[in-house]
């Protein structure tokens, strides 16, 4: 027999009974739907951490003060909430050489204001390593001048959102705006970076001088002197993270005192060990995910052993029939491998179309990322294909191994 005719018997023999192939398949359907959106669902997920491991870096450190500390039930000054300052920035940068940039910050929100528009945006008071660490780049203008940081200049530079929500199309640079009640000359503006790892608006920004944020913007809040909200450091060499993390947490408590035993007035957030648990998380989640696709397959793949082995069981009279008349081992063989593989071609390919309907509904309707590509489509219809081979195999064999004579005398 001919592969036209391996076919066409194969077809014939599965339309004889339709509803038993159909429901055959079903399991096959499931399986390979599931594949296609568990693992779409995987890499957008994987997508979305690298966007984070991009939009963070993955060789920073974060120092922020310590958690609110309370006497008695009423709060303490001003002092026991920010116990980091700028001699403890300068401090690591002199004495740390494997951190390459370091910049401390503050923060805050504001309504900002241009003529007839205005906008409530974040601003961040910035040393000059902050647009190093944080990878900002300038779109129009030119950043902070030496001079700005010094003198506390009333300059800012603008996050793409805050520029299009204040000036449209028209040019921002060189215009005055108000940062609540304080007026800003317009230095420059960024580059857009989109949606941060966390969802967040990266562009929503506004950056002005740090000291100009503790005069200008900070001063009802009557900080220590020097008192910062963060330190970023950026070290040179990710393989160096876990040195410099034990290097400035000793610097710290030395400075501030701390002696031994005492809990630290300050927290060290490695970026790196962040993104470590989450890409751990996520690669334990797609397992669990591939798992329950890879079961459904198996119990796919065992519906058509099963299927197969019955309608051997009914058909001895015919496969007698057919070796009687010629058809050699192989002959039966190729017909009932053919006949499993229809049943799991024809279930992978309406499971592929159900499981791309599926992953593009749980992207535009669930909370999960979803990254659909032709690679995930190649890998369920392979593993259809798999599964026709392997579990059909077995029924195909035995059918062939059956004796002619004893296969004619079968009522």
């Amino acid at each position: 027999m001919n592969f036209m005719e391996v076919i066409r018997t194969a077809v014939f023999a599965l339309r004889g009974n339709w509803v038993r192939s159909a429901l055959t398949s079903l399991g096959v359907i499931i399986g390979i739907a599931a594949v296609i959106v568990m693992v779409s669902v995987g890499q957008g997920t994987q997508a979305e951490i690298d966007k984070l491991v991009s939009g963070l870096g993955s060789n920073r450190l974060d120092i922020s003060p310590g958690a609110d500390r309370r006497m008695g039930g009423a709060r303490m000054s001003a002092d026991s909430f920010y116990t980091i300052d700028e001699d403890d920035a300068e401090a690591i940068r002199q004495e740390i050489p494997e951190v390459e940039y370091v910049a401390a910050t503050l923060r805050g929100g504001s309504q900002v204001v241009f003529a007839e528009r205005n906008w409530s945006s974040q601003w961040q008071g910035v040393q000059p390593d902050f647009f190093a660490i944080e990878q900002w780049e300038m779109a129009t203008g030119a950043a902070f001048e030496p001079r700005d940081y010094g003198a506390g200049t009333k300059t800012v530079i603008l996050g793409d959102t805050v520029r299009r929500e204040l000036f449209g199309d028209a040019e921002a640079v060189g215009q005055t705006i108000r940062i609540g009640r304080v007026p800003f000359t317009v230095a420059g503006t960024l580059k857009s970076k989109g949606q941060g790892g966390w969802g967040q608006d990266q562009d929503d920004i506004m950056l002005v001088p740090l000291e100009t944020a503790r005069r200008r913007l900070m001063g009802a809040m009557a900080l220590p002197p020097g008192a910062v909200q963060q330190i970023t450091l950026g070290v040179a060499h990710p393989d160096d993270l876990g040195y410099v993390q034990g290097e400035v947490e000793a610097l710290l408590r030395q400075r501030h005192r701390i002696q031994p035993g005492a809990e630290d007035d300050f927290r060290v957030r490695n970026i790196a060990e962040i993104i470590e648990t989450r890409t751990a998380t996520t690669r334990l989640m797609s397992l669990l995910l591939g798992a329950v696709a890879t079961i459904s397959l198996v119990v796919g793949g065992i519906g058509i052993m099963n299927i197969m082995l019955v309608s051997v069981t009914e058909r001895i009279r015919e496969i007698g029939l057919r070796m009687a008349v010629g058809a050699g081992p192989s002959d039966v063989r190729r017909q009932f491998l053919a006949e499993a593989m229809l049943i799991s071609l024809i279930g992978g390919a309406l499971g592929i179309a159900i499981g791309i309907v599926g992953a593009l509904v749980v992207g535009r309707l669930g909370s999960l990322p979803v990254a659909l590509n032709g690679q995930v489509i190649g890998l369920a219809a392979g593993f259809s294909i798999a599964t026709g081979l392997f579990f059909g195999y077995y029924p195909a064999r035995k059918a062939s191994q059956l004796d002619p004579i004893e296969a004619l005398r079968q009522q």
